[in-house]
């Protein structure tokens, strides 16, 4: 499977806004984006050119597409996906994104990043309803309840990750057990429970062209 093999940072530093791509490191003061807030590469400069409609509708969906981390062909199925449920199709692409498995792992607090919940899932360390799922981009459902294996909960670097995500804040369609090392999927995850400053207009308005 193709992947993403570009510098977090400065896919951060080209959005122009911070992706929350490498973890703990984003809300330190070595994050790269809080030290150089302008666009990588020698001719770039320190001020950000003017966008027009266009370039900012393609932003926005480089923006949704690399925090979520997908390649274009797996982001562009999801938006096919989502204009053919009924409802708003901004709402139905970004409501699929956050009920993937590897971002649900992420937001419960038991990676430090989706790309870390990724290796998590195709490692084999989550079940879902007592079963093993390797599959990051597997759809939860209300009701899932997700759980850390047992023979991974002993990891001392896992341990350590743990302490981390408890700090973090959960959203509202989670419900997160730390005790038992499991999560419920309390209902669909809604607007206002999306993490980031996502447009999700904008990207609609990319694809419909």
């Amino acid at each position: 499977m193709a992947r993403n093999l570009l510098p977090s940072c400065r896919q951060c530093r080209r959005t122009g806004e911070k992706l929350f791509m490498k973890g703990v490191r984003c809300y330190s003061e070595k994050c790269a984006f809080e030290r150089r807030k302008f666009a990588p590469g020698m001719q770039s400069g320190k001020r950000r050119s003017k966008l027009s409609d266009y370039g900012m509708q393609l932003n926005e969906k480089q923006k949704c597409k690399k925090m979520y981390g997908m390649m274009e062909a797996q982001f562009h199925r999801y938006y096919y996906i989502a204009n053919k449920m009924a409802g708003v199709t901004g709402h139905n692409l970004l409501r699929l994104l956050e009920k993937r498995l590897d971002n649900a792992l992420f937001r419960s607090g038991f990676a430090i990043s989706r790309t870390q919940s990724r290796q998590f899932v195709r490692h084999g360390h989550v079940l879902i309803n007592g079963k093993r799922v390797n599959i990051p981009s597997y759809q939860i459902k209300t009701g899932d309840v997700l759980e850390i294996k047992t023979t991974f909960r002993q990891n001392e670097n896992f341990k350590v990750l743990l302490e981390a995500g408890k700090s973090r804040e959960i959203p509202g369609w989670l419900q997160v057990d730390f005790e038992n090392y499991k999560s419920k999927v309390l209902r669909e995850p809604e607007r206002a429970d999306i993490q980031g400053t996502i447009n999700e207009n904008t990207i609609v308005e990319f694809y419909s062209k």
